[in-house]
């Protein structure tokens, strides 16, 4: 079945790596699983062997008609949506649990999805979601590195995300032009274990990132922080004076965080996440 690119379809037609992916989930015979466009229905096929129940949240009218027709609704419950649209929270109220989540995510939208995971945290479990390469280096960065960056700090906020396995353009109909990671990620957000406000955090991070060339300090200044107050704050978060926000860690940013806020220094520090 050929994908339509414009909705970013590439579909998945190698069984062993369906199987792993849906292996990642661990054991889901008693979880409601959300799988972000089923496409063909590769993946949907071995969810439905093993899972309590799922919910294929399917963009294209022609493919949500097929799987209807080829799942039994007592297994399957198909909706044709756009996933960015989808209720987790009012799916996991129904559940009576936490979801698990699956998906070869659109290349075109893959970071606007995972923000929106990112933000229905609480009804999440655990997320197995296939993107670009070059996008699952970054979201599993570690500090230091040239990938580590705002998207590898807002998904490890929310818990730790480990790589899988890569698959070649060879394993999709049509092949993609580009490589695919399976990356795992497991919901668990950190904002208490850290002592920071969510929503303020991240607009923090945001500034701290603004300009990657630049040092923290200077990308603070741009926020409007204070030179003396900034350069105080870093010095009590031992945070040398030409450091790039790049090759700090979550906790060190953290930490900083909690020093300008008590010395009142963040502007729009419960500013929400754009």
């Amino acid at each position: 079945m050929p994908g339509k690119p414009k909705l970013g379809q590439n579909f998945l037609r190698d069984p062993q790596a369906a199987a792993r992916i849906v292996a990642a989930l661990g054991d889901i015979s008693t979880s409601t699983v959300v799988e972000i466009g089923p496409g063909g229905g590769a993946i949907t096929e071995m969810l439905a062997a093993r899972a309590r129940h799922i919910i294929a949240v399917e963009l294209d009218r022609e493919l949500a008609a097929a799987l209807r027709k080829r799942f039994s609704p007592d297994r399957v419950t198909v909706l044709e949506q756009d996933v960015l649209q989808f209720d987790f929270a009012a799916a996991a109220a129904q559940a009576g649990a936490r979801l698990r989540v699956v998906g070869n995510l659109p290349y075109y939208i893959t970071s606007p999805i995972l923000l929106k995971l990112a933000a229905a945290h609480a009804a999440l479990d655990t997320a197995v979601l296939m993107v670009q390469r070059e996008v699952a280096d970054r979201v599993t960065a570690a500090p230091g590195s040239r990938d580590y960056g705002i998207l590898s700090v807002t998904v490890q906020l929310h818990g730790p995300a480990e790589p899988l396995f890569t698959l070649a353009p060879e394993s999709f109909s049509p092949p993609p032009e580009v490589h695919s990671t399976v990356f795992r990620w497991r919901i668990a957000p950190r904002f208490a274990e850290l002592g920071v406000n969510d929503a303020g955090f991240l607009h923090f991070v945001r500034q701290a990132f603004a300009q990657k060339r630049k040092t923290l300090a200077n990308n603070l200044r741009a926020a409007g922080v204070e030179p003396k107050m900034a350069s105080a704050a870093l010095e009590r978060a031992g945070i040398a004076p030409q450091a790039r926000t790049e090759s700090l860690s979550i906790e060190v940013l953290a930490a900083l965080w909690r020093e300008l806020q008590a010395a009142g220094a963040l502007a729009g520090a419960d500013a929400p996440p754009s």
